[in-house]
Formats: structure tokens, sequence, C-alpha cells
């Protein structure tokens, strides 16, 4: 877990010092982590694939999850995301469920929701590792410090859509320049919030109506 395995676009956005700070204290902390054995989520290959797949300039939609997925084999380094061999989780089928009801989307057979991230969607959690078998159990370990910072910087350059669906991501409305960029909230879609408000939120149609309001190309949300 270090500053060599992050990808150069951010480098500079977020600032060099900065990364080099904080990969060296998350460097003892996984140290720690490793000498007691613990499994930890996604693969290190798959930590930074967020933001890997989106470069910064590049980014358009934020669609911020808590931490990733923490059963074996789901975490795939994209918020909500897990690989095509995988069981679609339940807060993604709702996702699913109210892409069909707002833009009559199929709903998808798969969970891999690389598309997306191709086309400029930054799918990140607030926590990039979590431990095998236990939800949230990264949120202290210091992630937050590095992902309000990216969160940040997407507000201060602009021009961005941030989508934050639960109590946790709303948090980080404070961080979040409200006349420079775009925000839309809704309750979580796992299924304890999901018929809160999540369902019925269209946030997929309000997406594309905000891009192409701004001349930019229209999200395809199909998978198929």
């Amino acid at each position: 877990m270090n500053i060599l395995n992050f990808p150069y676009s951010w480098l500079e956005p977020l600032g060099n010092e900065f990364c080099e700070d904080f990969f060296v204290e998350m460097e003892q902390k996984f140290l720690k982590l490793e000498e007691r054995g613990a499994s930890i989520f996604p693969p290190k290959t798959s930590v930074f694939r967020a933001l890997d797949l989106v470069n910064f300039s590049e980014a358009k939609v934020l669609i911020l999850g808590q931490d990733p997925y923490h059963g074996l084999g789901q975490a795939n380094g994209l918020s909500f995301s897990v690989n095509k061999e995988i069981s679609i989780p339940p807060s993604l089928k709702n996702i699913f469920l109210e892409l069909k009801n707002d833009i009559n989307i199929p709903i998808s057979t798969h969970g891999d929701l690389t598309s997306w991230a191709a086309q400029k969607i930054l799918l990140l959690n607030s926590a990039l590792t979590v431990e095998e078998g236990v939800p949230n159990s990264h949120r202290e370990m210091g992630w937050d410090k590095l992902t309000d910072k990216i969160i940040s910087r997407l507000s201060q350059r602009g021009n961005m859509i941030f989508v934050l669906w639960g109590q946790h991501a709303q948090k980080k409305y404070k961080l979040i320049n409200q006349k420079q960029n775009h925000i839309l909230i809704a309750p979580h879609p796992s299924p304890l919030s999901a018929y809160r408000g999540f369902f019925g939120c269209k946030h997929f149609s309000m997406i594309n109506k905000i891009l192409r309001n701004n001349g930019s190309r229209e999200i395809n949300w199909s998978l198929e």
C-alpha cells in the first residue's frame, strides 16, 4: 500500500506531498494488518481501480459508496460493483430496479459496472478497503483523509455531478461547492432504506439531463 500503486493522474491534483505523507501513514497500518493475518478486500491490485479508470480531469459523475463489499470475491474496486461471475448484491439489485423504472433500462444479468467507469463515472467508496466479513471495519483506517481530498478537489475543479446515496455519503455534502457543481441526494439503495425514497429518485435520468444541458455526452446505463 504505497504511492507507487497510486494512479499518476491523481498525484498532481491531490498534491505529491499530501500523497507521500498519506501513504507513509497507511503503509504502517497495513503492515500491522498483514502481521495479524487479516484478509483484506479488494485485492491490492484493485484498491485504486476507480481512480485508475477515471482521470481527475475527465471525471463527470461521482457515485459515492461507503466501503467495499466484505464477502469473498465480491469487491472489485468500484463502488456498488461486482465482477460478472459474482451474484448481484441486494443494493445493486435495487439500483437496477430504479434504472428500469426511471429510464426503462432492462435489469442486468451481471453486476460489473466497469462500462459506467469507462464513461467517466467515478465509482468511489469513502473507505477503499475492508476486512473479510466485517463491514465498515476500515472506517477508522484513515481512508477518509484521501477520499475527502478527492471530493474537495473535484468540487474545486467544478462541473461535476455528485451522487450521494444514504446518510454516510451525505456527510460529504459540506465538501462540495454547490454553485459550481450538481448534487443529487437520496436514501441508500439497500433493502433497509430503498423504499424510503431511493425508489423514485430518478437520478439516472437527472444525470443525463444535466449532462445534456452542459453539452456533454449522456451516459449509456445499459450493461448488456
